[in-house]
């Protein structure tokens, strides 16, 4: 596979939760450089996958997939559907970035199965694609939990892994629920994980909900900004509707 760096850096982005394709369609028309569609908590499966990239598709912009947990089977699928990348939430080893990796590439570095009928191969029209051409899918592995910021700095130095993406809820509360528990603070936790990834050579990312928080987290070293979603942006309107009724 293809490993071309000026594809692999991410800028700002937004999460998408809904489902809708009408809605990734508004969303992706606002210059996002990526969306994230996220299988985990949102709304996004493997039904409705290939249609809401198809309403992205004309905005040029990168489609990252958050899969719910681990499944080797689940991340082929979503590979051969074209996404750009894969993000795994609660990574807390090496070996399981390892085996993330391993799981995402083509022998000889890893196990994928190969079909060249899927649509990240044009269906088997295009004789002239081979696996060794493709570019390699981003892999974003989510730091979630103080066992993921301890080891922030081996995650990041795997090879094929491109970014640590802070999940901000699920680890303040995970840390704030330590109780007798060696723990850190969940600020100290973000500078960790920006500068372990830092270190690798690698991206830092992490959802933001209030704009306000840009410029730090952006001095922390985090370059990878989502910048709410599609249910949060819709919420807010509505809100603001009903307040001046």
């Amino acid at each position: 596979m293809i490993y071309n760096m000026n594809n692999r850096v991410l800028g700002k982005g937004s999460w998408i939760s809904i489902g809708a394709p009408i809605v990734t369609e508004i969303v992706a028309k606002f210059g996002f450089d990526w969306l994230l569609f996220d299988m985990e908590h949102g709304g996004i499966n493997e039904s409705n996958l290939l249609a809401n990239m198809h309403a992205a598709k004309n905005s040029g912009v990168k489609i990252i997939v958050r899969i719910g947990e681990y499944s080797a089977s689940l991340i082929a699928h979503v590979l051969d559907v074209g996404v750009d990348g894969i993000m795994v939430p609660h990574v807390e080893s090496v070996s399981e970035a390892e085996r993330i990796v391993k799981a995402m590439n083509f022998p000889p570095n890893g196990f994928r199965g190969l079909s060249t009928s899927t649509r990240c191969f044009t269906y088997g029209l295009d004789a002239s694609q081979k696996p060794e051409n493709m570019s390699q899918p981003l892999f974003l592995a989510q730091i979630e939990s103080y066992e993921g910021v301890c080891n922030a700095e081996s995650i990041a130095s795997v090879e094929g892994v491109d970014m640590l993406f802070v999940g901000p809820r699920d680890l303040s509360f995970e840390l704030s629920m330590r109780h007798n528990l060696p723990t850190i603070e969940f600020d100290d936790a973000l500078k960790r994980v920006a500068l372990a990834a830092r270190r690798s050579g690698k991206q830092a990312g992490i959802l933001i909900r209030d704009s306000a928080k840009i410029v730090q987290l952006e001095n922390y070293g985090y370059t990878a900004l989502a910048l709410g979603s599609d249910m949060g942006a819709l919420k807010a309107g509505l809100k603001n509707i009903v307040k001046n009724l």
